[in-house]
């Protein structure tokens, strides 16, 4: 594998709506329910600059082929929870962040987790992240989708 790029970023708290998605593919589930609710709510033209990001909740278990993925849109305080979408506070961090295509993110993870074990950085407590970064909503999450993801750190 390549050597990843890694810069270091602060994630300001945000509120977020949430999704949810249990199984073998959880990730699609909460997927579908964010993108119908993006879609209902106009989200996707209001004309905000809308964050989308996700992580295992809970990560996949030996002998389990089900986890947890949770979905997240950064919205304003106009933006209310509904049905199965809830809204969150997220407390935000310092992060070390590098750049994958999908069908790379385990493998890119793993080397992430490596740089931050060899640097002086120490890992923190505050959630992983997975950001898309290619639109999610007008264009389907495939292998070849752009992703920044997330590694918390602390100095």
């Amino acid at each position: 594998m390549s050597e990843i790029n890694v810069r270091i970023v602060r994630l300001e708290p945000q509120r977020v709506a949430m999704s949810y998605g249990f199984g073998s593919g959880p990730e699609n589930i909460a997927w579908e329910k964010m993108i119908a609710f993006v879609k209902e709510k106009g989200l996707n033209k209001d004309g905000q600059a809308h964050r989308y990001l996700g992580f295992n909740n809970p990560s996949p278990a030996p002998g389990s082929p089900n986890y947890g993925y949770e979905q997240w849109i950064t919205v304003g305080p106009e933006v209310e929870a509904d049905g199965e979408i809830k809204i969150k506070d997220f407390s935000g961090g310092l992060y070390a962040v590098t750049h994958c295509k999908l069908e790379n993110i385990t493998g890119v993870w793993m080397q992430l987790v490596d740089w931050r074990d060899k640097s002086r950085y120490r890992a923190a407590n505050h959630q992983w992240l997975e950001e898309a970064i290619s639109d999610p909503i007008d264009n389907p999450i495939d292998g070849d989708a752009d992703f920044d993801l997330y590694l918390p750190i602390a100095e």
